[in-house]
């Protein structure tokens, strides 16, 4: 069994070279729920979406989100009425936010709800959000001295993740609980791999719930990261410009020195071979390879060297 800490489009990605290496029912697929959003009285989860978009094969490719072959009658509508369209959601995708915020009303577990939506988009992987609690990642710019607080949503996409950030914080993570499937993927699981997803944004939120980081530190032998960062740029997002605002280092030795406590291995891309030696120095056995996964190939390259790492690939 192998679990995947999961952001969006990166992890999705790497899920999907893992599910063509290995077999998909194998796969456990922990998400992020930091950048769920509510909108229009509907509740959203992107990461999940895009996991489950792209592992049901109906992802829009030239996105990375969102579906495939997609309308806009519906946003259209609203923005001639003056509404809120600064998030816009195609005419497919908000049937999986009706359903979503239907069945959460009627009581149902958003992990119950995500295995119902899998289920429907044939997608053999277990995806399971590392809550069914209130978990948001909330960011901070300061302006002329005051500071001003934002959801992910609004700083990632009403902004265009332009404000400088100040601090970065898990709004409800102290209260949060993972579930009982979380606990039970990350204590049984032959190898427990971080997505190529943001650090901060996508995986910190999974971090901060408690018990999770206790439980990576005590299996960290089976722990292995994938850098989302390639000579010091994100493949997609502003995970290089975060770090760099934070003071974490937006490079690849900058992800070896977030993970160091909870990884033993990090897979880095050709790029950063040169900071190989650096991040060794860490105690992190560390990989080069090509990790910009712009077709299934290369993903599931990238997924068979992580499970190398520790020994887990398939011969």
């Amino acid at each position: 069994m192998i679990a995947i800490l999961s952001g969006g489009v990166g992890a999705a990605r790497f899920a999907l070279g893992m599910a063509n290496l290995i077999d998909p029912q194998d796969i456990f697929i922990i998400s992020n729920v930091g950048d769920d959003e509510e909108l229009h009285g509907l509740h959203i989860s992107p990461d999940i979406d895009t996991v489950i978009y792209t592992l049901g094969e109906s992802i829009n490719p030239e996105t990375g989100w969102g579906l495939n072959g997609e309308t806009w009658r519906v946003m259209d509508a609203l923005a001639a009425y003056g509404g809120l369209t600064w998030f816009r959601l195609g005419d497919m995708d908000l049937a999986t936010h009706l359903f979503r915020t239907q069945l959460l009303r009627e009581g149902v577990t958003l992990t119950e709800i995500t295995d119902r939506m899998r289920k429907r988009w044939n997608v053999k992987p277990k995806i399971l959000p590392v809550t069914d609690g209130h978990l948001r990642t909330v960011l901070f710019s300061v302006s002329a001295g005051v500071e001003k607080r934002m959801s992910f949503q609004e700083y990632f996409v009403q902004h265009a993740h332009r404000p400088i950030i100040s601090r970065v914080i898990y709004d409800g993570a102290e209260e949060a609980t993972a579930t009982d499937e979380v606990i039970q993927t990350l204590e049984t699981a032959s190898a427990i791999l971080i997505a190529p997803s943001n650090p901060v944004l996508s995986i910190g939120p999974i971090l901060s719930v408690p018990g999770i980081t206790d439980l990576l530190l005590r299996r960290r032998d089976k722990v292995v990261a994938v850098s989302p960062i390639i000579a010091g740029e994100a493949v997609k997002g502003p995970a290089a410009k975060l770090m760099s605002e934070l003071g974490l280092g937006p490079s690849a030795l900058g992800v070896a020195q977030y993970y160091r406590k909870i990884i033993s291995a990090i897979v880095i891309d050709s790029a950063d071979a040169n900071l190989a030696t650096d991040i060794r120095a860490l105690g992190i056995e560390t990989a080069v390879t090509n990790t910009l996964m712009d077709n299934v190939e290369v993903s599931r390259l990238l997924a068979k060297t992580a499970l190398d790492m520790i020994g887990g690939g398939p011969n």
